[in-house]
């Protein structure tokens, strides 16, 4: 249930009031992106003022990673059943006091506790936040205009996040722990004016207590045996005895979903098409962009000897492209469907990561990288949004805040292995401690890099069936929540 006062007018123009309500769930989004990019430019100042280990600095990103990908399972159900509000803003709260205390504490520790507290929230607002646009803007061309505003922001957010980082480190790591506290504490004070109310979802069956344990237990363990398995080895007995509990857990999460009056996740919404291609589209769209990255960052920094600030501005142009198509793409989704743009988008994302391979020790910027960061930022900007938009189309409101924490989970699940994916083939790769000259490290990142280019393959692939289903089936069933029901739907993908 949405409030008027934030609800489109007649005619479809928004309201300054309806604006303010987007902003302030942009400006979560844009916090957690510019929190995760920030941080790791920022990592060997902190290693050198608290004296950490390489092994803790790991856990500085990591810890964050835990929280997030742990937690949005519960999160996006805790939105539907306590109110979208309610979750959004005390979860920002949080956020703002997590980030001051990172700034303020003088051990690894305390520090790595800060990081897991703000992953935590970010689990609840970025479900929450997105079911709250999902419910505010009616399905088509407005709400396809503001997700595609909503996901650019945080794509801007994660590109500014590294330019800034590079700036704020040189006066002090702290002020990059400290920057997102003030914006999070002026987006909560006006978010409490601005943002609509919502009811509680009054289930008959109640909370789904054994599922949120499940789900959120298996989901933590998942995300953590993940980060770990480089380190400690993918063969280890440790890593394999933690995928084998993972399984039994998620078997029996399925099982107590499919018998709970009110699950955690409703297991018909994945029975749509589009719905598993949109969650599939997320785990190979951020996991082979985030494992480029990671690389990319690598070969910049350490064999062309780029600072971080000069590494950060060369992937803004990607960051560009993508902010500046931020009012555009929500027309485009509405002309040409969700399936046509993700299908462009990963051949896009394809060709940048192709070109890539070309790279040498002494590269042509405006030969190889800048078409790579073009091709890249295009791709972005026309994938994320649409796949935002296909996740949240045919969906019940009051099961907004579930699909919106699938989706997420997909997101950070895919980066968190395919990155450890990347890693671990770079490692079996690498040269020798005597043998390690630049070409030989280049060399081992090669692999890496046809990693990436497979993974984002994949993705294409996936969304291609998109199109065949369209052509033979303009209409696709998605089952509703009440049982034995469902509703034909005319769906773009």
């Amino acid at each position: 249930m949405t409030s008027p006062l934030t609800s489109p007018t007649s005619d479809g123009r928004w309201t300054p009031r309806l604006w303010g309500t987007l902003l302030v769930l942009c400006a979560a989004m844009f916090l957690d992106a510019l929190d995760v990019s920030m941080v790791g430019v920022a990592l060997p100042s902190i290693g050198a003022d608290l004296g950490l280990s390489t092994s803790a600095l790991q856990w500085i990103v990591s810890g964050y990673i835990l929280g997030y990908g742990g937690l949005l399972l519960l999160g996006g159900r805790a939105a539907d059943l306590l109110g979208r509000r309610q979750v959004f803003l005390v979860a920002l709260g949080v956020f703002a006091l997590a980030s001051l205390l990172g700034g303020l504490v003088d051990s690894g520790p305390l520090l790595i506790a800060s990081r897991f507290i703000k992953g935590l929230s970010a689990a609840f607002t970025a479900p929450a936040g997105l079911s709250i646009i999902t419910t505010t803007f009616p399905e088509g061309p407005l709400r396809n205009r503001a997700l595609a505003i909503y996901t650019t922001c945080g794509a801007t957010g994660y590109s500014m996040g590294l330019v800034f980082s590079g700036l704020l480190t040189e006066a002090s790591w702290r002020l990059t722990m400290l920057l997102p506290a003030p914006i999070a504490l002026i987006a909560l004070f006006v978010g409490l004016k601005l943002l609509p109310r919502s009811e509680r979802e009054r289930g008959r069956g109640g909370y789904d207590i054994p599922g949120a344990v499940l789900g959120t237990t298996s989901m933590l363990l998942l995300v953590f045996t993940v980060v770990e398995a480089p380190e400690v080895g993918w063969g280890s007995a440790r890593t394999v005895l933690s995928f084998a509990a993972v399984a039994v857990m998620l078997a029996a999460f399925v099982a107590v979903e499919r018998r709970s009056p009110s699950p955690l996740i409703r297991l018909g919404v994945l029975r749509s098409g589009p719905q598993v291609r949109a969650q599939l589209g997320a785990l190979t769209f951020v996991g082979s962009y985030i494992g480029f990255q990671f690389l990319v960052t690598l070969y910049m920094q350490q064999l062309l000897g780029w600072s971080a600030l000069h590494t950060a501005l060369a992937f803004l142009p990607a960051g560009a492209l993508v902010a500046l198509s931020a009012t555009k793409v929500g027309a485009v989704i509405d002309r040409f469907g969700t399936a046509r743009l993700m299908v462009l988008g990963f051949a896009l994302m394809v060709t940048g990561y192709v070109l890539f391979l070309r790279i040498d020790l002494d590269p042509v910027y405006a030969a190889v990288i800048l078409p790579t960061m073009l091709l890249v930022g295009s791709g972005f900007a026309l994938t994320f949004p649409s796949l935002n938009v296909q996740a949240t189309n045919g969906v019940d409101e009051h099961e907004q805040g579930m699909v919106s924490g699938l989706l997420n989970t997909s997101v950070q699940v895919g980066g968190a292995i395919f990155l450890a994916v990347v890693t671990a083939v770079v490692t079996a790769h690498s040269p020798e401690q005597g043998n390690a000259s630049p070409q030989a490290v280049l060399d081992s990142y090669r692999p890496g890099l046809v990693v990436v280019t497979l993974i984002a393959l994949a993705g294409l692939l996936i969304t291609l069936t998109g199109l065949r289903t369209r052509r033979e089936r303009p209409s696709v069933v998605v089952a509703k929540s009440a049982p034995k029901e469902t509703e034909r739907v005319t769906v773009r993908d």
